[in-house]
């Protein structure tokens, strides 16, 4: 028979009760039902929790191990890879947010594309430029409304006097 998981879980079953449903994402749930289970005694061992959570027991014993050494927040915990470096190092993006906020900006994403590979020897593609601008600095460009050339300038002061 296994042996008993000899684990001192410090926080009340009200607590679990109330992280478990408020909680989204199903790794957190499943480590907090974990906790929740042994708190009111309905598995008592690796094995029991390794069957009713449908995982290896030594993944069951690797975040007791992190509820031991950390706790509830060591045990939440979901760790991300850095990804990758963007490819405008951060010296040019800050020049790049600082043309962007005067009042002439830049007109287009093309222009801005020039115009880092001009003033900063950067040189990226255009959807590269496009995400960086329109999502990442959250910049709209200095374009005004088209005019036609057919309209005569009497009519339009005539028109904003009315």
């Amino acid at each position: 028979m296994a042996r008993s998981i000899q684990l001192t879980i410090h926080e009340s079953q009200q607590e679990l009760e109330h992280y478990l449903s408020n909680r989204r994402s199903a790794t957190s749930k499943e480590r907090l039902q974990m906790l929740y289970w042994l708190k009111r005694g309905i598995a008592k061992n690796r094995k029991e929790l390794a069957q009713l959570l449908h995982r290896n027991e030594a993944t069951i014993s690797r975040w007791l191990l992190r509820d031991r050494s950390g706790g509830l927040a060591k045990l939440l915990e979901v760790k991300q890879a850095p990804g990758n470096r963007g490819k405008i190092p951060d010296e040019a993006v800050a020049r790049l947010r600082q043309r962007l906020s005067q009042p002439e900006g830049l007109h287009s994403y093309g222009e801005a594309q020039e115009w880092l590979e001009q003033e900063c020897g950067v040189k990226a593609a255009y959807k590269t430029v496009h995400k960086l601008v329109r999502y990442k600095l959250q910049a709209k460009l200095k374009v005004p409304r088209p005019r036609s050339l057919k309209q005569h300038p009497q009519a339009l002061e005539q028109f904003k006097k009315n």
